[in-house]
């Protein structure tokens, strides 16, 4: 192991709060995709500034004192195919909010657990009972709501946002199994130059500059939330297991809400308020029900 690798260890308390942090960090990297998009700047151009600006900040942080450690990983498949699981993410999502409201994507996005749960499967070869899959099949139905496929207001957007929703559990599952393996800083830079390496010709051949003061703050700033949130996040899965991590995701809409009702004047409607509940419901039964079999396991046999 790399000797610039922090151990893995339980301080769950430090890893909800800076988990917490990195939500709203997150929440500054879709309000400035989606202000961007509306400034008129292609999506391409988007996800790259928010990998390319991110990889600066990581080469300048790291580099002078890391050199070639910050290069080496002591599981290099999984670092590539946590990079492709985060550019997926990314290309869905910030395409994805262009045209449906923050708390849409925010709240299509909370199925994530629901995913990591299914994936968990064949991807760690665990056991799902009924009652999990019920819970699955449940919070898709919230989705269902939200969405309201087959009528007027359905936007097929919302498929994008499903499948960044996909790509982000394989990520967070990845990241989990990286925790002790990588430092931060290697997850980092291996996640921002494969994005920027695939980006950049096709955000390079139809280039556009911001124009305002207020665009140039999103544009840098997207790749700054970008950095500052997915190290808080690989920090957090380091001190605190993922089962403990996912229940505070859901937070994150009340930021969301915000940025939405706030920066964009799009209020959450009325079938966000049946649909979301139910999403969130679903997620918190899985995790409360993977604490009890966890516990379970563990119990000492009399």
């Amino acid at each position: 192991m790399n000797a610039t690798v922090a151990p893995v260890e339980e301080r769950s308390l430090l890893g909800i709060g800076l988990v917490l942090l990195a939500y709203l960090m997150f929440t500054g990297i879709d309000s400035s995709a989606k202000w961007l998009g509306l400034a008129g700047l292609p999506v391409m151009q988007i996800v790259f500034a928010r990998y390319a600006i991110h990889l600066g900040i990581v080469s300048a942080v790291y580099l002078p004192t890391r050199r070639m450690d910050l290069l080496r990983s002591g599981n290099f498949k999984f670092e590539v195919l946590r990079a492709a699981a985060l550019l997926g993410s990314s290309l869905c999502n910030l395409t994805a909010v262009r045209f449906l409201p923050l708390t849409i994507t925010g709240s299509i996005l909370f199925t994530m657990p629901l995913i990591v749960c299914a994936l968990s499967v064949p991807l760690l070869g665990e056991q799902v009972g009924w009652r999990r899959w019920t819970a699955i099949a449940v919070g898709f139905i919230g989705i269902l709501i939200i969405v309201r496929p087959g009528t007027e207001a359905f936007h097929p957007a919302a498929i994008l946002s499903l499948a960044g929703a996909f790509f982000s559990a394989l990520y967070f599952l990845l990241t989990r199994r990286l925790a002790g393996v990588d430092s931060a800083a290697t997850q980092q830079f291996y996640g921002a130059v494969m994005a920027t390496a695939v980006l950049a010709p096709f955000a390079l051949a139809d280039w556009h500059w911001p124009t305002r003061p207020v665009d140039w703050l999103a544009f840098v700033g997207i790749g700054l939330a970008g950095y500052v949130g997915h190290q808080l996040t690989t920090v957090a899965h380091r001190l605190a297991p993922a089962t403990v991590l996912a229940p505070f995701a859901y937070l994150q809409i009340i930021y969301l809400t915000a940025a939405s009702w706030l920066i964009f004047a799009q209020p959450p409607d009325v079938w966000l308020y049946v649909g979301a509940p139910i999403v969130i419901g679903s997620g918190l039964y899985i995790w409360l029900r993977e604490r009890l079999l966890s516990r379970a396991a563990v119990e000492p046999v009399g």
